[in-house]
């Protein structure tokens, strides 16, 4: 039996809606579970005991069991029409409550709980948007893409297509550089070690909740074709 509740609430902020200019749109999402009650029973005939708010070491379920996990993100997006609009930039905060150790194991004596573990994750992402050239963009007299309607001596049109929409062919330089996404990141930014965990004796914590690599600094280049 499992009880508890999920919940999830975000806001945006267009700065634009003040009227005092564009500055961009601001997004503020809290996301988290708690974990009221999950009890497991083995068999038909056995009873049933809790497990949240536990560490947990049963093959058959996938992680530990903390009454509390959540995140809080804020997110900034450049302002439309400026060259800020592929701008993202962001933050986000992990926390895990504290839960009971394996006690069972440990015994009265030993009985302890593993402390909370709050990690904060920083991302910047910029993509780059190219804008047509002048002679891409539907004027009157032109086709849509870009191209003049031409008769010809059987007195049938022929779109012709001017030269520099080549550079955004397929294999045009521009294609390249319209639309890549570059992304610089870093996870764990205070370098936060997993808190302790007794009943962990292989590495001294619980890995099906957190990690011990630390403060990760990463680069990402994103083109889509």
């Amino acid at each position: 039996m499992v009880e508890g509740l999920d919940y999830e609430a975000i806001y945006i902020l267009d700065s634009s809606s003040f009227g005092r200019g564009d500055f961009g749109r601001f997004t503020f999402t809290l996301n988290g579970t708690y974990l009221s009650r999950f009890e497991l029973q083995i068999s038909p005939d056995s009873h049933r005991f809790g497990l949240s708010g536990s560490y947990v070491f049963f093959p058959t379920l996938t992680g530990s069991l903390p009454h509390t996990r959540a995140f809080a993100s804020a997110f900034w997006d450049g302002p439309a029409g400026t060259w800020l609009a592929g701008f993202d930039i962001g933050a986000t905060v992990h926390y895990t409550g504290q839960y009971q150790d394996d006690n069972i194991d440990l015994g009265p004596a030993l009985a302890r709980k593993i402390r909370e573990w709050t990690t904060l994750d920083l991302i910047a992402s910029y993509t780059f948007n190219l804008p047509a050239p002048s002679t891409q963009q539907e004027v009157a007299g032109f086709a849509k893409d870009g191209g003049k309607n031409v008769k010809m001596p059987d007195g049938k049109p022929k779109n012709v297509v001017p030269i520099s929409t080549a550079e955004y062919g397929a294999c045009g330089w521009r294609a390249w550089l319209n639309g890549p996404t570059i992304t610089v990141g870093m996870q764990n930014v205070f370098d936060s070690d997993p808190p302790f965990a007794a009943a962990a004796f292989g590495n001294g914590y619980d890995a099906s909740l957190a990690d011990i690599k630390g403060r990760f600094l990463y680069v990402q280049l994103k083109k889509r074709f």
